[in-house]
């Protein structure tokens, strides 16, 4: 859905000390997933009579801005975590030891059993494919050893670059003591798993007690960071780009502030666009998710609670901007805001443009600059 427009509620003549004036309604701006804008009173006068006739309700003055203004509309998104990894055996055997659906596996901690022997999760993007130990051929699988064990406290006398040393061989000693693995100073094929960073399980592939092949997949993750995954029609594509500032309501109402990291380019058959709602797949529909990450840890909600994600559908930037509750519907659909400048107050005429939801501030021209006072309810008062 789109933000709606504002536009001007329908006038009635009131009858005011004696002179005539007219008296606007109310101007409601649609509100995004929780709450809405402000109502903002609208009336009309002349630039005389504003300077003679003092506000009817308690105000206080805002500046008028240069700021980006963007116009957002509001699609379903599923709350989850950023990434996608699967975790292999290296070497066959029994399973010995899965971690829970949910579990957090850092850097060094176990990722998996075989034949009741840990298996360490390393950081790297490539997987093991050989024994690393004194002898071998260059390679970058032993500079990402190195580069763990540096990070592990073990790097003492070690240069992290592709060759497996001397020192790189009484470091993985004494990391293989600490970690309660079989003291070798070599690293053979199976003894370790890696993965780029930090997996938080999603999916256990084998069961406790199971063979497992060697290269047969064990666990399913993703990253640890949270994010919101939003499947759009492969049309709005072009529309949006990575580092897009986004707004996510939760659950309960409450926002984040978040930006777009990832947009495929690739549309997935079989899925529901986030302006359907989330319904069932009919197998015939494309979609192309999006990533967004949160700026901020959510707590309290399930993964894969639905949440509002407001997305930039139009954005004009550098351009003059007040607060939307400055704005005065005047007659014919038009508005105006109340400049005070020296203590005199004066109507401008403005023209509106974009409406932004997030920051409150309305496109605007007309005899403005930046940096004056416009008018607006007090809301101290």
């Amino acid at each position: 859905m789109t933000e709606a427009e504002v536009q001007p509620a329908e006038t009635t003549p009131v009858r005011n000390g004696g002179r005539g004036r007219i008296v606007a309604g109310v101007v409601v701006v649609a509100a995004l997933a929780a709450g809405g804008w402000a109502v903002v009173q609208a009336r009309s006068g002349n630039s005389e009579a504003t300077k003679e006739t003092k506000p009817s309700v308690p105000v206080s003055t805002a500046p008028v801005v240069r700021a980006d203004v963007a116009n957002r509309r509001v699609v379903n998104g599923t709350l989850g975590y950023a990434g996608s990894t699967a975790v292999a055996a290296g070497r066959g055997g029994v399973a010995t030891w899965v971690p829970k659906v949910g579990a957090m596996v850092r850097r060094g901690e176990r990722i998996f059993e075989i034949d009741g022997v840990r298996v360490p999760l390393l950081y790297g993007e490539r997987p093991a494919w050989r024994d690393m130990g004194l002898g071998v051929r260059n390679g970058v699988d032993i500079q990402q050893l190195e580069r763990n064990l540096a990070a592990m406290g073990y790097g003492k006398g070690v240069t992290v670059d592709r060759h497996f040393s001397l020192a790189t061989y009484y470091a993985v000693r004494r990391w293989q003591k600490a970690a309660k693995l079989p003291v070798t100073g070599s690293v053979p094929l199976g003894q370790v798993a890696f993965a780029p960073k930090a997996v938080r399980v999603g999916t256990r592939e084998v069961v406790i007690g199971g063979r497992v092949g060697a290269g047969q997949l064990v666990v399913h993750g993703t990253g640890t960071q949270p994010a919101v995954l939003v499947r759009l029609n492969p049309a709005e594509l072009p529309r949006i780009r990575v580092g897009d500032p986004v707004v996510v309501t939760l659950p309960d109402g409450k926002t984040r502030k978040a930006k777009v990291t990832s947009v495929s380019q690739v549309a997935v058959t079989g899925g529901t666009t986030a302006a359907s709602g989330g319904g069932a797949a009919d197998g015939t529909s494309s979609v192309a998710p999006v990533t967004i990450a949160l700026k901020s840890r959510v707590r309290g909600f399930l993964d894969q609670a639905v949440v509002q994600v407001a997305i930039v559908s139009e954005q004009h930037k550098n351009v003059l901007a007040v607060p939307v509750s400055a704005l005065l519907a005047h007659a014919l659909g038009q508005y105006e805001v109340v400049v005070v400048e020296g203590g005199v107050r004066r109507s401008v005429p403005v023209r509106t443009g974009l409406f932004d939801e997030s920051s409150g501030l309305a496109e605007v021209t007309g005899d403005l600059r930046e940096g004056m006072l416009v008018e607006v309810p007090d809301e101290s008062a």
